[in-house]
């Protein structure tokens, strides 16, 4: 069975430590030309000044309700952000550093891939588990010591909460779709390609070990988010794609998967509002702990499911 790390091309460089900083150095860049690309647009639709831009994209993001279209504004500047900080970065480091090609990123065609449709069922059984981590990594207090910068992580916590409720505020079907897009499919895509396709991919070559490249990757999946209150659950769900890309042998599985988590949440956001529904998945009441629990079985033994069909099926 041929690995989703291994070089499998006679142009392929092997990725080294100085091809790490080569992709830090076009994250950062990416970063800035972003930010600078936001500002142009700014400029251009708002006509401010250079001088006013950052103290109006602070009000946009602490008080947008105030702001008509701030909706529409807020999920383009995010769009360019995440493209140019994840995609983008991560696509010219595989190119053009690694020399590699997007067939690179899998080892086998995803018409190859046994059981698409047990992905979506594993990411969505696994919800009630990971929000009794939610719920237990709220509840983590730091050293009394620390007592100050706790405060200042909770109180961003809440800005952030309360920037999200917004965003997932859908008056139309319109936005639905917008946030569908920008939501689901522009991370899942970017945020797959930079942590599993090249990080998780090199760290595992790198220590020779799958299980270290997954969970490192799926650290700084969670880390690169800044939400310390989120943490556990974050990496946990990273560590779920990563798992989910080496057993598929197919990064558009992760990318999948990664989809389902962001788009369904949205999608029943959506159907709550619309009173279609009744439960309220953005909720922060936690499930109880012997749901959470079963769902954590089920989802164990629908990836045992998995992973034993597509380890026949490379055989």
């Amino acid at each position: 069975m041929q690995s989703v790390y291994a070089p499998n091309h006679a142009t392929s460089r092997p990725p080294t430590l100085g091809g790490l900083m080569i992709l830090i150095g076009f994250i950062l860049i990416g970063g800035v030309v972003s930010t600078m690309l936001m500002a142009v647009l700014l400029v251009l639709t708002k006509g401010l000044p250079v001088s006013d831009i950052q103290p109006y994209l602070l009000d946009l993001t602490t008080s947008p309700a105030t702001k008509p279209g701030a909706w529409y504004e807020i999920m383009l500047l995010q769009t360019v952000n995440h493209l140019g900080t994840f995609l983008l970065p991560a696509l010219a480091y595989w190119y053009w550093i690694e020399r590699r090609n997007w067939a690179q990123f899998s080892v086998r065609p995803l018409s190859a891939v046994v059981g698409l449709s047990l992905v979506a069922l594993i990411v969505i059984a696994f919800m009630p588990f990971d929000s009794l981590i939610i719920d237990w990594n709220r509840n983590l207090h730091l050293p009394q010591t620390l007592a100050p910068l706790e405060q200042w992580i909770r109180d961003k916590e809440k800005d952030l909460e309360g920037l999200t409720k917004y965003l997932t505020t859908f008056n139309t079907p319109l936005q639905l779709l917008v946030a569908l897009l920008v939501i689901g499919v522009i991370p899942a895509i970017g945020e797959e390609v930079l942590f599993r396709g090249i990080l998780q991919r090199n760290l595992t070559y790198w220590t020779k070990n799958v299980h270290v490249g997954i969970w490192v990757a799926a650290i700084l999946f969670s880390a690169i988010h800044v939400q310390f209150l989120g943490f556990f659950p974050r990496m946990l769900l990273g560590a779920l794609f990563g798992y989910l890309y080496v057993w598929s042998g197919n990064l558009w599985v992760a990318i999948l998967a990664h989809f389902v988590n962001n788009g369904f949440t949205v999608f029943m956001v959506y159907l709550n509002q619309r009173k279609l529904v009744s439960f309220d998945v953005d909720s922060t009441e936690a499930v109880p702990v012997w749901a959470g629990l079963i769902a954590g079985v089920v989802t164990a033994g629908l990836l045992v499911i998995f992973r034993s069909q597509n380890h026949l099926n490379q055989d």
